[in-house]
């Protein structure tokens, strides 16, 4: 077999290859082999029919569409690896030439990872926020705590912004009833803005037995975007009574016997929390830092295929909640023009990211043990809230374990990064990212892993790594009438 691979771009190259009907023999005998069980002819029992007998009954080009369909794959993967190409997704493949007796020749296009020259990884240093826990920050803990302890008690006054009312609700359009958009007896906090908009104004001021009808633009279901009369009748007003702030409160809130002890377990989880999240600002701006400094074309392609994707997703998501793209995209005041520009950027950024911590664990050589494959699918299976069984059978039957080494690769080059760079806060004092890395005492890696890197999804099938070297059949086929 002759491969030419012939670059036509940093992303993409053209295998031209030729197959001697010699090297053919197997796929001649594989094709004769299917074919003669397939037909029936009188004299010959099925899979007993000589390679002569079934050229006449079928026909010559039926027995070498077989051989192409079967060839063709087998030698694109053998190319593949004999000139170490790592493709990104399915080939364009066409058959040039079939020349019977003598030769079959095609082509494959495909996108591949660029060749990525990286920056110096010795010497990194990033600086991220230092740790202060505030009052402020601590109060909101406790009255958060204490609003879960609350009562609730009548009141004859008038409802006020943080009071819960219990109310009976409907909308219409136009005069016709809103499906779903009539309820009796919900409680509702007063300002919470949840609802639906202009609620939380027309419940200031109302009394017990009040009636009042605002309007409102719905933001989901089959009136979106739409402007509807809701009448609304208070039942009843409560105000909310949070218990003292005391001794007795946190013994009753909590495992301890003391405010004092109280606050000072609040201090020390709140101090934990900003170390991860110091950790995951570590990652991140080293990530921004690894991007900025590598040049790294990206394959139109791949890229357009992932924005597509996410976009449908996204489209279908909106539309199981009864809410249209662009209904949502006006409660966020942004534009679909705008989103898509972001959504694309984001894209670009994710596949960049993976391009260049692909590049860093092929330079590190970095391998994956059985334990590190068995942590990704418990954390992603406790993610996804299903048992880890279960995920292991659909990353298998999905054909999506090569996509899982790769992401677990990536997650290990970065960690390594985020060990060797020297973080500090803005004092200058060095940052211990053991925390967040998930290192036990013994300096052991913990269950902590470096994960949601702006890599990638949760979706199945949309890593970018390398992918089956094999053609899709339906593609050969195509490829095989074209000649």
């Amino acid at each position: 077999m002759k491969t030419t691979v012939e670059p036509l771009s940093p992303t993409r190259v053209k295998l031209a290859i030729e197959i001697t009907f010699d090297e053919l023999k197997p796929a001649f005998d594989a094709a004769y082999k299917k074919i003669g069980a397939e037909v029936r002819i009188p004299g010959f029992r099925p899979g007993k029919v000589p390679a002569r007998i079934l050229e006449q009954r079928i026909g010559r080009p039926a027995i070498l569409d077989e051989v192409v369909n079967n060839a063709v794959p087998a030698a694109y993967g053998e190319a593949l690896q004999e000139n170490d190409v790592r493709p990104l997704g399915q080939p364009d493949i066409e058959v040039t030439r079939i020349e019977d007796g003598d030769a079959l020749e095609f082509t494959a296009e495909v996108d591949i990872r660029p060749a990525i020259e990286l920056p110096d990884l010795d010497s990194l240093a990033v600086t991220v926020d230092g740790i202060e826990v505030t009052e402020a920050e601590m109060d909101n803990q406790i009255n958060a705590l204490r609003d879960r302890f609350a009562m609730l008690t009548a009141v004859d006054r008038s409802a006020a912004m943080g009071d819960y009312v219990s109310l009976d609700l409907s909308a219409t359009v136009n005069g016709t009833p809103v499906e779903g958009g009539t309820t009796t007896g919900l409680s509702y906090e007063v300002g919470a803005g949840d609802l639906m908009v202009g609620l939380d104004e027309a419940l200031v001021g109302m009394d017990e037995a009040d009636t009042k009808t605002f309007e409102t633009k719905l933001a989901a279901g089959d009136h979106a975007g739409e402007t509807a009369d809701v009448e609304i009748t208070v039942r009843s007003v409560k105000e909310k009574q949070l218990p003292a702030l005391d001794d007795e409160f946190a013994s009753t809130a909590s495992e301890f016997d003391t405010l004092d002890e109280l606050r000072a377990d609040i201090d020390e989880r709140l101090t934990r929390t900003k170390r991860l999240q110091q950790g995951a600002q570590a990652r991140d701006k080293l990530v921004e830092h690894l991007i900025a400094s590598t040049d790294v074309p990206l394959p139109e392609a791949v890229v357009t295929g992932e924005y597509e994707w996410r976009l449908k997703a996204m489209s279908a998501e909106l539309a199981e909640a009864g809410m249209t793209l662009e209904a949502y995209l006006a409660g966020q005041d942004t534009t679909v023009e705008d989103h898509e520009k972001e959504l694309r950027e984001s894209v670009e950024n994710a596949v960049r990211t993976q391009f260049v911590l692909d590049a860093i664990a092929d330079q590190r050589e970095i391998g994956i043990e059985n334990d590190d494959l068995v942590g990704y699918i418990m954390s992603r299976a406790q993610r996804l809230g299903v048992s880890p069984d279960d995920y292991a059978k659909q990353v298998s039957s999905a054909g999506q374990l090569p996509a899982a080494v790769a992401e677990i690769r990536r997650s290990k080059a970065l960690a390594q990064l985020l060990e060797s760079t020297t973080v500090t806060d803005p004092s200058g004092e060095v940052v211990d990212l053991d925390t967040y890395l998930g290192k036990n005492a013994t300096g052991e890696q913990g269950e902590h892993e470096v994960h949601d890197h702006g890599v990638h999804g949760d979706h199945a099938g949309h890593d970018h790594g390398d992918h089956d070297h094999s053609p899709d059949p339906a593609e050969t086929e195509n490829a095989a009438a074209k000649s």
